[in-house]
């Protein structure tokens, strides 16, 4: 009957170890996870404020500005201005 209970508590030792060990696996599984998705909120921030920053960079005004001075460029007057029909339809 000894022999028994030995074998009986070594099987509930082992158990109780891989419980433990399962438990502090999913606690750090857990961690890295929240630590992933605080990651992805600071991206997805990131992400809008570059969005932003590409729409403000890219603003019609913003660009008519800059070819002005650094280029020289400028809009022509209308009477060099051609505008060509679109042809619509078969050909």
């Amino acid at each position: 009957m000894t022999r028994l209970n030995l074998l009986l508590l070594g099987v509930v030792i082992a158990c109780a170890l891989g419980v433990v060990t399962s438990q502090h696996k999913a606690r750090r599984a857990y961690i890295e996870l929240q630590k992933a998705q605080t990651e992805a909120r600071r991206l997805d921030v990131e992400w809008g404020q570059l969005q932003l920053e590409q729409s403000t960079w890219a603003m019609h005004s913003r660009i008519e500005k800059e070819a002005a001075s650094r280029l020289g460029m400028r809009v022509p007057d209308a009477g060099h201005t051609q505008v060509v029909p679109l042809k619509r339809g078969g050909g």
